[in-house]
């Protein structure tokens, strides 16, 4: 039974909520320094998770060709772009209401907090372990984050917010349901290798939330699809 994925999309939903509930009332003070720990709180999972590694050059050959795949395919670009037409749809629906720069800046904030919670290496590690090994750590780790980041959020972007646990919820059972049939295709070096991959993204989750470095994670997505084909011919020719 996959549980993690409701226990995200309830941690999110009840976060914008209260969010939506606080409004303003939460201190700025809080607003600015909270994000920093849930950048630091990733890379401390991200770290975990990586010194599982099975076989180095997998893990790294993994990413380099991931990345590289998804810079070429822009799919933080890709996504973002479909989000953005969904909201100019859904304002020609509207006939009358012209956008202005407040709403503007509402959009772009509510695409960003769409790829945090939809799209982040987190959330896709996350249910793709569980669907594969039924541990759910990671998805309730990030439930923890996400619910005190969509607490945050929504005082200023509103009960909206809590909407976005929906499609997060569809994307992240899909795929855990999906690892499902990948199981019995696995060995524990590639369910290491693909761990320790996993790790890698959120680390660079980490360090973009707290804005050392913007890493584009979604770009990364594919080195968690090329880990354990690459773990298993490395497995075959070297070990």
């Amino acid at each position: 039974m996959v549980t993690g994925p409701f226990i995200n999309a309830a941690a999110v939903l009840l976060g914008g909520l209260i969010g939506a509930a606080l409004s303003q009332r939460l201190p700025e003070r809080l607003r600015t320094s909270m994000p920093s720990i849930f950048g630091l709180a990733s890379m401390g999972i991200g770290i975990l998770l990586v010194v599982k590694c099975a076989n180095l050059p997998v893990m790294v050959l993994s990413t380099l060709l991931g990345a590289l795949i998804g810079e070429l395919c822009y799919l933080e670009g890709g996504i973002s772009k479909a989000v953005k037409n969904a909201s100019s749809l859904a304002q020609r629906l509207r006939p009358g209401k012209k956008a202005n720069p407040a709403q503007e800046n509402y959009v772009q904030n509510f695409v960003a907090i769409i790829i945090l919670f939809c799209a982040s290496g987190t959330g896709v590690f996350g249910a793709m372990r569980e669907g594969m090994t039924g541990d759910n750590s990671v998805l309730i780790a990030k439930a923890f984050l996400d619910f005190f980041t969509a607490t945050i959020f929504a005082t200023s972007l509103g009960i909206a917010v809590a909407s976005i646990c929906v499609p997060m919820l569809l994307i992240q059972l899909t795929l855990a349901y999906c690892a499902v049939f990948i199981l019995p295709l696995t060995t524990p070096a590639m369910m290491a290798d693909f761990t320790a991959t996993g790790g890698l993204l959120l680390l660079a989750t980490g360090l973009r939330i707290c804005g050392i470095k913007m890493f584009a994670v979604v770009n990364m997505l594919p080195a968690l699809l090329l880990s354990m084909p690459l773990s298993a011919l490395w497995m075959h020719f070297f070990a």
